[in-house]
């Protein structure tokens, strides 16, 4: 990870602050050092969550990618359309991989979801199935969850078996 905070992660910590700077407003019993050290437990919570939830998902995609046998690098033959959002607010972009051999391939390719500023903001694996020889299948990878922001998608790694 870059060390950057996407801008749904920002949302979420100063959420937390507000809540708990809210919360020892009202009864008297907490000192401003005490509300300080609440909101940075929180905020460490939320941040720690969602380095959790990019680990995991970038562990995955390494697990599935790792799982092909026999396949071959083929990042060069995949390209990927604009990135858009669908209805759930979750970042898609549409993945076609163009088959060069003479016999029908599948193709896994990992897209990662970048912010406007690089950040990795998650990672999920696609497969294109039975693509003919010399023809080009699609599909639209998804991430797994609302993205924020201006986001694009890069390819990060690319399978053909």
């Amino acid at each position: 990870m870059t060390g950057r905070v996407g801008r749904r992660t920002a949302v979420a910590v100063l959420t937390a602050v507000l809540a708990v700077g809210a919360s020892g407003c009202g009864d008297g019993g907490g000192t401003a050092s005490d509300t300080a050290s609440k909101a940075a437990s929180a905020a460490a919570s939320v941040g720690s969550r969602a380095a959790d939830a990019l680990a995991s998902a970038t562990a995955e995609a390494r697990r599935r990618l790792d799982s092909i046998r026999g396949g071959v690098d083929a990042k060069d033959d995949v390209k990927l359309g604009a990135t858009g959002t669908d209805d759930r607010g979750r970042g898609t972009v549409t993945v076609t991989a163009h088959n060069t051999t003479d016999t029908e391939k599948s193709f896994a390719v990992q897209v990662d979801f970048r912010g406007s500023g690089g950040n990795l903001r998650d990672v999920v694996v696609v497969t294109v199935r039975d693509v003919p020889a010399g023809r080009s299948g699609t599909a639209t990878a998804r991430s797994t969850h609302k993205l924020s922001g201006t986001v694009k998608a890069e390819v990060g790694t690319a399978v053909r078996y």
